[in-house]
């Protein structure tokens, strides 16, 4: 059995794309996935499976979703083991000033962290602070000066529609409960 995490993309933000934590829970039961947990509304849901392909499990989810809410929700599945790795590889920036906005970004295959990179452009030292590890790009910036910086502005780009962003809190509440 492997323990993985989905994290949706865009549900529940702003009263748009609506769906139930406790509803998603069910169904991912319902379809023969084990040890669901969800975590806050944002679209976390911790489960296990035999399967191992995660390609099938992506579009097995988006399938189940779109059935479902009715909705066409893309969506990043790492394993549990995964994403332990990526957090124990993560910046020492990333998550230690308070007073900054710290987020990990999930980029969604079939894209890459060098097109989202391409796109997206060189961060602005003076104001922001990127790196990667595996297909997870950490993003550091400073509340005061966020405006300016060049990360900040990825929502607007084609390839926001192509990843989905989780705050450093989060991530690692994540990794905890993958631990139990």
């Amino acid at each position: 059995m492997i323990k993985y995490i989905a994290l949706l993309r865009g549900i529940n933000v702003g009263g748009k794309n609506k769906v139930s934590m406790k509803e998603l829970k069910e169904l991912m039961k319902q379809n023969g996935f084990q040890d669901v947990v969800t975590y806050i509304n944002s679209g976390n849901i911790i489960f296990s499976s035999e399967d191992s392909d995660i390609e099938f499990l992506k579009k097995h989810c988006e399938a189940l979703i779109s059935e479902r809410f009715k909705l066409d929700i893309s969506l990043s599945i790492i394993s549990a083991e995964e994403l332990i790795e990526v957090l124990n590889n993560a910046p020492d920036w990333w998550g230690a000033d308070k007073e900054s906005k710290h987020n990990a970004i999930f980029v969604i295959p079939p894209t890459t962290v060098d097109e989202v990179f391409k796109e997206v452009g060189e961060a602005k030292p003076e104001y922001e602070k990127v790196s990667s590890f595996g297909k997870v790009i950490f993003w550091s910036a400073p509340l005061k000066t966020f405006s300016r910086t060049r990360w900040s502005k990825i929502v607007g780009k084609p390839v926001y529609n192509k990843v989905t962003i989780r705050n450093s809190n989060t991530v690692k509440c994540l990794v905890e409960l993958c631990k139990r």
